[in-house]
């Protein structure tokens, strides 16, 4: 069946890219069909419809369960429509973020970071959503914040941890800061505990969140999968990235699951922002979401996708490895040339393996 992703539009450099990214996943490229439902999130339709049609994306998600969605400008004025991500994970249920570092051929990563690192990132509450206010005046003033997480959530973030470990021989490892908030942080804890006798094949490491930041530096061996809070997990993922030579380098993924925790619905996006300074020059880094559109097509559960998907990772990684690379991997090759390159290697790529189904 052809399968329909919602193609989520967005603002200025996330744009561009998103088009770059859209242009690898047409029929003459991949060799199928994919059905396209476009919904304008640019900040000026967001103010406009009062962010309705954010609620409208997030519903055709719900519907289809496939989201493409480009970078989008968070306004930072008070009382305006806010960031569209936090609506779409309420409304899809998202519970989990995944970020996967990884080695970039010809680039040299910090501390010697060479096996693939996979941030498990809690997708909704903790810092995020939380009420604050402030109370007294002057030096006297308190700034108070409440946060909560909540046990189904924990539980899907190490059960998924556990699951994506299992299926990249990695081990898991890292942790929230249990010692210090043992009931607060220490519900994550208990749920990777728990998924550990679940899954008693996997190498279980536990670490408290600031000892993984210590010991991603002094370690480079295993492949590591790292369950973590929704904020520990903005943050560690963004350096987990660019330990590997670039945040543009990976893509971001949003899963939703069922009660058995299978997936039901995914959106993939880059990690970075709009980049307001590069909008119109031509120069942007488009891997990170031509790598979400191939991560996208792994979720298709068909042999053709699945195809196509490893065609795109393995031109978009063929392609840095030969030199063909943007300013910001210390290369001089334009947005639309990189991407031409990869369009160039999947459609021989896949050629070839054609040729090749009855060996």
């Amino acid at each position: 069946m052809k399968k329909t992703v919602v193609v989520m539009q967005g603002d200025q450099t996330g744009q561009e890219l998103l088009d770059e990214a859209l242009r690898v996943l047409q029929p003459d490229v991949i060799g199928f069909e994919i059905d396209f439902e476009t919904y304008d999130l640019s900040l000026e339709n967001r103010k406009k419809t009062n962010n309705e049609v954010v609620h409208e994306a997030a519903r055709a998600m719900k519907r289809t369960g496939f989201g493409l969605k480009a970078a989008t400008i968070t306004p930072e004025e008070k009382g305006s429509v806010g960031s569209p991500n936090a609506i779409l994970r309420r409304e899809i249920d998202g519970k989990v973020i995944l970020r996967t570092g990884r080695r970039i051929p010809g680039i040299r990563p910090v501390a010697g970071a060479y096996a693939p690192i996979s941030v498990v990132r809690m997708a909704v509450g903790d810092a995020y959503g939380a009420k604050e206010w402030r109370e007294g005046e002057g030096v006297d003033e308190v700034a108070y914040r409440t946060e909560k997480v909540d046990r189904k959530t924990c539980r899907a973030v190490a059960e998924f941890a556990f699951r994506h470990a299992q299926k990249t021989n990695a081990k898991v490892f890292g942790g929230p800061k249990y010692t210090v908030s043992p009931v607060y942080e220490g519900m994550l804890k208990e749920e990777m505990d728990a998924a550990s006798k679940r899954y008693p094949t996997v190498k279980y490491e536990p670490q408290l969140i600031d000892a993984t930041y210590a010991l991603l530096l002094s370690s480079a061996g295993d492949a590591m999968v790292i369950p973590a809070l929704n904020r520990d997990g903005d943050c560690l993922s963004d350096m987990v990235l660019q330990m590997f030579g670039s945040i543009a380098g990976a893509e971001s993924v949003l899963l939703g699951f069922d009660e058995e925790f299978n997936t039901q619905a995914v959106m993939v996006e880059a990690p970075h922002g709009t980049a307001p300074a590069l909008q119109g020059k031509n120069i942007a880094n488009p891997m990170a979401m031509i790598l979400a559109s191939a991560s996208l097509l792994t979720y298709f559960h068909d042999q053709k996708s699945s195809m196509a998907s490893r065609a795109i990772y393995e031109a978009t990684i063929e392609a840095v490895s030969q030199g063909v690379r943007t300013a910001d991997l210390g290369g001089s090759v334009t947005t639309s040339e990189f991407t031409d390159n990869v369009i160039e290697r999947v459609r021989t790529k896949l050629d070839v393996w054609s040729t090749m189904q009855n060996f």
